[in-house]
C-alpha cells in the first residue's frame, strides 16, 4: 500500500521559484512511474510533469525549461523544482505513482500553488 503526501506548496511572487515533494510511505524504488499533475479551478487536470522507471522524463509544453522533476529512490520521494514561476503555474498541484503504464495509481492529497503579486 502506497501512500504520498506533497509539501512544498505556498504564494509566491511571478519569476520566483517553489520545490514541491511526494513522500512515499511505501516503497517505490524505480519500478514505479512518477508523475505531477495540477488542477486549475474549472479545468481538467492535466499532467505536468512525469518520470519514468527508467528515468526519463515529459513534461507538458507548457513548463519546459521551467519545471524539472527528479526523484531520490533511497528516500522514496520525488521532488519538482518550479522556476520562473507564471500566475498561470496557479492550481492544486497533485502526486501521482503508477506501477505501470497501465494502472491508475495512487494520488495525494494536494498542495496549493499560488503565482500573484
Amino acid at each position: 500500500q502506497v501512500q504520498l503526501v506533497e509539501s512544498g506548496g505556498g504564494l509566491v511572487q511571478p519569476g520566483g521559484s517553489l520545490r514541491l515533494s511526494c513522500a512515499a510511505s511505501g516503497s517505490i524504488g524505480r519500478t514505479y512511474i512518477m508523475g505531477w499533475y495540477r488542477q486549475a479551478p474549472g479545468k481538467q487536470r492535466e499532467l505536468v510533469a512525469r518520470i519514468l522507471n527508467g528515468g526519463s522524463t515529459v513534461y507538458v509544453d507548457s513548463v519546459k525549461g521551467r519545471f524539472t522533476i527528479s526523484r531520490d529512490n533511497a528516500k522514496n520521494t520525488v521532488y519538482l523544482q518550479m522556476n520562473s514561476l507564471k500566475p498561470e503555474d496557479t492550481a492544486v498541484y497533485y502526486c501521482n505513482a503508477r506501477p505501470s503504464s497501465f494502472a491508475t495509481g495512487y494520488w495525494g492529497q494536494g498542495t496549493q500553488v499560488t503565482v500573484s503579486s
